[in-house]
């Protein structure tokens, strides 16, 4: 006699379980503890088989019909219901585990490990505030451009459209990771620059060649410490990244070959970063760089900081150090900062005739066209950048006596 929802409602556990036929295998199992699971007998391939449809209430009598049903239509089609429904919780345990967020995780975890601390956790932080609210628990397989965009237009509205391109960019990274590992088949974000806002680039504030002259009369007069005004000489001198230069250790520096190797890796227990490429850097120093470095020798005995913070703990100066010192020479957040000296040297260096490849070595950028980049990796090109690094520090030496300043050429055109 088929079962009612009443006489479900009514029955009562005993100390073994109870088996409520309702027809056609369908039947309800109550539980000792007063569980009603719904479960389907049946017989596949020769075998007796059971399914698991549900538990009772959250599985009215009618929706265990309409299971029943559904796995009959799949046994008459020669389909295993109980197989099938296995299959379908692992894809979905899979898809959990494959979700956006789960492989850009994984993708996050390989990346970090060539790029600097800051750099890294940049790059987690977009994807937390901007890409994981919107289709982090979606599977990766499951992803649409349409989703893409999406997300990508809400950044777009912020204005934010640095932020955009480096979000869409992650985005991308993170598909090539799930495609080399067979963890999808097609990347969602490929072509969307088309249909968002291009992002302009915003150059760092810099000074012109020419203003140079007065930026060292400022530098001369302003009263700030003998080590920071050597650190702000050294940066026009070497136009290395700050950071660079503000960690920098004695031990790194052989004066007597003129050579400033900076290493790809410094101790970060003390706040000291390394090349952000993480690949060591040979810098060569002009006659001038060292004897800048001699004199700061005598500001910084007992340190192995070039630049030791003076609130000791073997810390060196921080970052706004340099940045605050060019406010108090008078100059703006928007005319120069200590990284625009790097876009100082590499403007005039290109005038005077320098190859670009030699000039973009010195400033340790990594080739960006990976055909090119496999066989100019280790062309340091140190010849013609010690004499091009020479050159630079004698025409600095003439902007600031004011002498005519006469086009350089040696090594330039080589």
């Amino acid at each position: 006699m088929p079962l009612t929802d009443t006489a479900i409602r009514q029955a009562k556990p005993a100390d073994k379980p109870i088996k409520m036929t309702d027809g056609d295998g369908l039947f309800l199992l109550l539980q000792p503890t007063g569980s009603k699971l719904w479960r389907y007998d049946y017989r596949f391939a020769g075998k007796r088989k059971t399914l698991a449809i549900g538990a009772y209430p959250a599985v009215s009598l009618a929706a265990a019909r309409k299971a029943l049903a559904a796995a009959r239509e799949q046994l008459a089609s020669g389909v295993d219901p109980a197989a099938t429904k296995k299959d379908a919780k692992r894809a979905a345990r899979l898809a959990a585990e494959n979700s956006f967020e789960a492989v850009a995780r994984s993708w996050w975890a390989s990346w970090k490990t060539s790029r600097t601390e800051g750099t890294a956790h940049a790059a987690i932080r977009a994807l937390e505030n901007h890409v994981f609210p919107h289709i982090g628990s979606t599977p990766i397989t499951s992803v649409q451009p349409v989703d893409v965009l999406e997300l990508l237009r809400k950044i777009e509205a912020k204005g934010a459209t640095d932020m955009l391109k480096r979000v869409r960019a992650r985005i991308g990274e993170i598909y090539i990771h799930a495609i080399a590992n067979g963890l999808a088949k097609s990347n969602p974000a490929e072509g969307l620059h088309k249909a968002v806002k291009p992002h302009q680039g915003e150059h760092r504030p810099a000074l012109r060649a020419s203003e140079l002259r007065e930026f060292f009369i400022r530098l001369d007069a302003v009263r700030i410490s003998k080590p920071i005004k050597l650190a702000i000489q050294l940066l026009t001198l070497t136009f290395v990244r700050p950071g660079e230069l503000r960690c920098a250790q004695w031990h790194e520096f052989d004066l007597e070959a003129g050579t400033w190797t900076v290493p790809a890796e410094r101790d970060r227990s003390r706040g000291l970063t390394g090349m952000k490429m993480r690949e060591e850097h040979v810098v060569p120093l002009s006659c001038q760089a060292v004897a800048a470095l001699r004199e700061l020798q005598d500001h910084t005995a007992g340190s192995d900081l070039l630049f030791p913070n003076r609130n000791g703990q073997g810390r060196p100066i921080s970052e706004n150090t340099i940045n605050s010192a060019l406010r108090a020479m008078g100059y703006q957040a928007g005319q120069v900062t200590g990284h625009g000296f790097r876009a100082t040297a590499t403007g005039a260096l290109l005038e005077l005739g320098y190859r670009p490849d030699v000039i973009d070595r010195q400033l340790a950028h990594r080739e960006r066209k990976q055909v090119f980049a496999a066989y100019s990796h280790h062309a340091q090109f140190m010849a013609e950048r010690r004499a091009m690094m020479q050159a630079w520090a004698d025409h600095l030496d003439a902007l600031q006596t004011g002498a005519k300043i006469i086009p350089f050429r040696n090594g330039a055109n080589g």
